[in-house]
C-alpha cells in the first residue's frame, strides 16, 4: 500500500511539473521587438511633418538622450519637464558643445500625455523633444525599451515623468560613469539609488510603502539581482552599447523590468554601479500599493524560474529591431 501511494504522489508530481513547465514555456515569449508603422515616427512640431525616429544601432550623434516613459501623465509630467529643460538650458548655455534630447514615450495613455509632451516640442523644437505615442500600452519596461530604440545619444538615461528624482542628480550618475566606464567595450549601467538617501534620512516615503519596499528588495536579493540596493529607482544611466545589449535581451516588460535588466547585466558581467539621488514621493503613482508589489513578487519568482529553466536566454549578441 505504501508503494502504491508513494508511486501515485511521485505521478502526481510530475504531472504538476510538467503543467508547471508548460504554463512558463506559454507565458514565457520575449517581448515583441516589431513596432506599428506610426511609433517609428514623430512630429516636428504640433500638426507638422513626421519624420522618422533613428535607431540605436547608428552611431550616436549627441550626448545626451533622456527617456521619459509615461502613463497618463498629463498633470505630472509638465513638472519634470519644466526641471529637466531648465537644468539642460542651462548646462547648453554654460557648455555650448553639450547636445541633448528629451524623448517623452506615451505608452498608449487615455489623456493627453502625448499633447501636452509635444507644447515641449513646439517651445524648443523637435530637434530637443521628440514624442513617442505607442498605439498600445506595453508596459513602463517596454515604453523605455523602444525610447532606448529611438534615441540618438552617446549616454542614455531613463527617467520617470513624475519628477520623484531631482533631475540634477544627472552629474552624480555621470560622474560615478566616468569612473567605471574604463573598459574598451564601453559597457556600463549606473543606477540612481534611493536607499542611499534612506540611510541618511533624506528620502521621503511613507511607513507602509517603505514595509513593502524592504520585503520586495529581500526577494530581489535572494532570487535574481545581488549588490544593488535599490533595483527601482527611475533613474539610469548606460552607455549606448549597453543599453542596446540590455534592452535587446529584456523579457519584462511591466513593474519588474529593472530587475530583469539589472540580472542580465550582471549576468553578462557588465560594471553596474550605485548612486545616491535626491528623492521625494509623489502623489498619483500608477502602483496599486498591495497588487502591484504582489504582481511584482509574481514576476521575480517566474524571472528566477524562466532563466534557471533556460526557457528564457541571455545573448551577448544584439538583436536588431
Amino acid at each position: 500500500m505504501f508503494w502504491l501511494i508513494l508511486a501515485h504522489l511521485i505521478a502526481l508530481l510530475c504531472i504538476v511539473a510538467i503543467v508547471g513547465l508548460v504554463m512558463l514555456y506559454y507565458f514565457s515569449s520575449p517581448p515583441n521587438l516589431n513596432r506599428f508603422d506610426s511609433e517609428k515616427y514623430f512630429l516636428s512640431r504640433i500638426g507638422g511633418e513626421r519624420l522618422r525616429f533613428p535607431s540605436i544601432e547608428d552611431k550616436p550623434t549627441i550626448d545626451l538622450s533622456i527617456i521619459v516613459p509615461s502613463y497618463n501623465e498629463e498633470k505630472r509630467l509638465p513638472i519634470m519637464m519644466d526641471e529637466t529643460l531648465q537644468y539642460l538650458e542651462e548646462r547648453q548655455t554654460i557648455d555650448k558643445k553639450f547636445s541633448y534630447e528629451v524623448i517623452v514615450v506615451d505608452d498608449g495613455s487615455s489623456d493627453k500625455t502625448s499633447e501636452v509632451a509635444l507644447t515641449y516640442t513646439e517651445k524648443y523644437s523637435s530637434n530637443k523633444v521628440r514624442v513617442l505615442t505607442l498605439q498600445e500600452n506595453r508596459g513602463k519596461g517596454g515604453a523605455v525599451r523602444l525610447g532606448m530604440f529611438s534615441a540618438r545619444g552617446d549616454l542614455l538615461l531613463f527617467a520617470d515623468a513624475d519628477g520623484a528624482s531631482k533631475f540634477s542628480d544627472l552629474e552624480r550618475l555621470e560622474t560615478e560613469m566616468e569612473k567605471i566606464n574604463s573598459q574598451d567595450n564601453n559597457l556600463a549601467v549606473v543606477c540612481g539609488s534611493r536607499a542611499h538617501l534612506e540611510e541618511e534620512s533624506i528620502a521621503e516615503r511613507s511607513l507602509f510603502r517603505t514595509v513593502l519596499m524592504h520585503g520586495f528588495h529581500m526577494l530581489v536579493w535572494l532570487l535574481c539581482v545581488r549588490g544593488v540596493k535599490d533595483t527601482q529607482c527611475g533613474f539610469k544611466l548606460f552607455t549606448r552599447p549597453a543599453a542596446h545589449l540590455l534592452f535587446s535581451n529584456l523579457h519584462v516588460e511591466r513593474w519588474a523590468f529593472d530587475v530583469d535588466m539589472l540580472h542580465i547585466a550582471q549576468k553578462l558581467k557588465l560594471p553596474v554601479s550605485e548612486v545616491g539621488v535626491t528623492w521625494t514621493e509623489i502623489d498619483g503613482s500608477k502602483m496599486t500599493p498591495v497588487w502591484s508589489w504582489l504582481e511584482m513578487g509574481k514576476d521575480l519568482i517566474l524571472i528566477r524560474l524562466r532563466y534557471m529553466l533556460c526557457i528564457w536566454t541571455i545573448t551577448d549578441k544584439v538583436k536588431t529591431e
